[in-house]
């Protein structure tokens, strides 16, 4: 077997707290890993080794890293990071993760309307956002609207405190949680009293025409089939639409359709209309919540599409 050795100062942010990291990287590259001061030591046959340190390098350069984004840079490792395309918002690039989410990048640069469809993790809503945010900095878009449908998860908003937009802001907190990783929260405040950033329940979507703006319907699944109809149809002039939804979480009552799944069946095809199918393999939160979610699919009876 042959012997590796990479030098570099992120070591500790590459293999993690304790090493952790380790064991995934020797599953990886085939091998046997052990390290000496700022230097990583491979013995095994697999010739990508100091290719791929250098590519985690890069990225443990911005943040330690988990097992996920290791995963995604070795699904990756074949492809260039210079010619990798990006979302550009402010001085920040986002780059997304995985081929899946280059399908979705590919997407919206070509679509009006994308639908984007799979499990929770994948990375759906938060680059749907960030691409949103893109769109209205850089002035193409002269506004972004984000809905939801509000279903309730086994829990009543009615118990919670204050009016309904003091009870819908928990409700709607995942929004602000992705917008947040691209620019600061006095950006984003400044963002929806000037209207460029609005957040809104799918009901209040009735009967507007929603021109020159960015729409982004998260939580898809949960909507019925006339709410995803009525949805798609405020797609005004100069607008893009994004839905996004996991059809492996659908909270409606028993017997009802979701929207989501009518409207990837009917509308997949359609010139200007794209559906991108995430799966499983795909999840980028964690390794960990992709082994918990497929678990629940296989007990749920769920098959992947």
């Amino acid at each position: 077997m042959a012997l590796s050795e990479y030098i570099t100062p992120y070591i500790r942010e590459i293999l993690g707290p304790n090493d952790h990291n380790i064991p995934y990287l020797e599953m990886l590259l085939s091998g046997e890993i052990d390290t000496r001061g700022d230097s990583i030591r491979y013995r095994g046959e697999n010739s990508a080794f100091t290719s791929f340190i250098k590519r985690l390098e890069r990225r443990a350069m911005v943040s330690p890293l988990s097992e996920s984004e290791i995963f995604l840079e070795w699904q990756d490792r074949d492809i260039p990071k210079e010619t990798r395309k990006g979302i550009a918002i402010q001085n920040k690039m986002v780059y997304p993760k995985g081929a899946n989410q280059r399908l979705l990048l590919d997407a919206f640069e070509t679509n009006q309307v994308v639908l984007a469809y799979g499990p929770a993790g994948t990375g759906k809503t938060f680059l749907s956002i960030c691409w949103a945010l893109k769109k209205v900095l850089s002035g193409e878009k002269g506004k972004m609207v984000l809905t939801r449908p509000v279903i309730e998860a086994g829990e009543s908003l009615g118990f919670l405190p204050g009016d309904l937009m003091k009870k819908l802001d928990p409700y709607l907190r995942p929004f602000y949680d992705a917008m947040e990783y691209s620019i600061p929260p006095f950006q984003i405040k400044r963002m929806e009293e000037s209207g460029a950033i609005e957040i809104a329940p799918l009901a209040y979507m009735r009967g507007r025409s929603l021109n020159n703006s960015i729409v982004i319907l998260d939580e898809a699944q949960n909507t019925t089939s006339k709410q995803m109809r009525m949805f798609l149809t405020r797609l005004g002039e100069s607008s893009q639409m994004i839905v996004c939804g996991d059809p492996s979480q659908v909270d409606l009552k028993r017997g009802e359709r979701s929207g989501l799944e009518e409207a990837v069946r009917v509308l997949d095809g359609i010139d200007g209309i794209r559906v991108v199918r995430f799966t499983h393999s795909d999840t980028v939160r964690s390794r960990i919540v992709r082994d918990i979610a497929m678990a629940y699919s296989v007990e749920d009876g769920f098959e992947e599409r």
